[in-house]
């Protein structure tokens, strides 16, 4: 009687103890990453007096990342080895270490390719934390470069979430790289034989907006003004700003028509 008793508390022992380890890894990690997260906001405000820049904010979340997931992994290694039966195994399995990464190496050869894709990422910097971007003919804001996966916000809201290594492997257009000011576009129709000097000049009034004729036909004269918006995530309010004004600015003028279209 007593031996079974003896080997029941020791495996209980051993459960406790590998779940009390994975406990530990998870919570080390959260506070690791949260130190990181916070000291990164720190130093941003002392040296800029603002958020990170790109730059800084993409390399920063990636190595928050690693440094999880290495603290993880570590604590699922050592919850593991609370197994004398998993220890064995472990040594078998290492004794065997070049086939063993021949078969891990093919398995997860996707995976792999798109970790280190990431880590290429971060490092070249080609595309940053919110930088406006446009791969494959969908543009949006790049929301978090992740180890395996980047995720763009396009226009209408939808994520497009794209794997590292496609993004490494292919060409994708920055708009922001150089400057964070990106250009925006508005445009107003006038009906047929409208004013149009008249109209443009009722827009350029404002600093630093141009304005041309885009484009006539028989439905009328579709005019086109740019602006510059502080950054990419401003550019919505900004073009919708700038149409509403050169419509309002038409209207009170007699200049617009209420069946000639509109167009963004």
């Amino acid at each position: 009687m007593p031996l079974p008793h003896l080997y029941t508390a020791a495996f209980g022992r051993e459960e406790i103890t590998a779940i009390a380890t994975i406990v530990a890894a998870f919570v080390i990690a959260e506070l690791v990453d949260r130190a990181l997260s916070r000291r990164g906001r720190e130093l941003a405000g002392a040296v800029a007096g603002r958020e990170l820049s790109p730059v800084a904010d993409t390399r920063l979340r990636l190595v928050r990342r690693l440094i999880f997931a290495t603290i993880i992994v570590i604590g699922l290694g050592l919850a593991l080895a609370q197994f004398p039966d998993v220890k064995r195994v472990a040594t078998g399995i290492l004794a065997s270490s070049a086939v063993l990464g021949l078969v891990v190496g093919f398995a997860a050869r996707a995976t792999l390719a798109n970790a280190i894709a990431g880590l290429l990422i971060a490092i070249t910097q080609p595309i940053r934390v919110g930088d406006l971007v446009t791969f494959e003919d969908e543009t949006g804001v790049v929301e978090d470069v992740r180890l395996a996966y980047t995720w763009i916000r396009l226009d209408d809201g939808r994520r497009l979430i794209v794997p590292n290594e496609l993004l490494a492997q292919s060409s994708i257009e920055n708009h922001t790289v150089v400057d964070p000011r990106i250009q925006v576009e508005a445009s107003v129709w006038l009906p047929p034989g409208g004013d149009a000097d008249r109209a443009i000049a009722l827009i350029v009034e404002e600093e630093g907006v141009d304005a041309n004729v885009a484009e006539v036909d028989k439905e009328g004269i579709r005019l086109k003004a740019t602006a510059w918006a502080a950054s990419a995530s401003q550019r919505g309010r900004e073009a919708a700003r700038l149409r509403a004004l050169w419509l309002r600015r038409l209207r009170e003028h007699g200049l617009s028509s209420e069946d000639a279209p509109i167009d963004g």
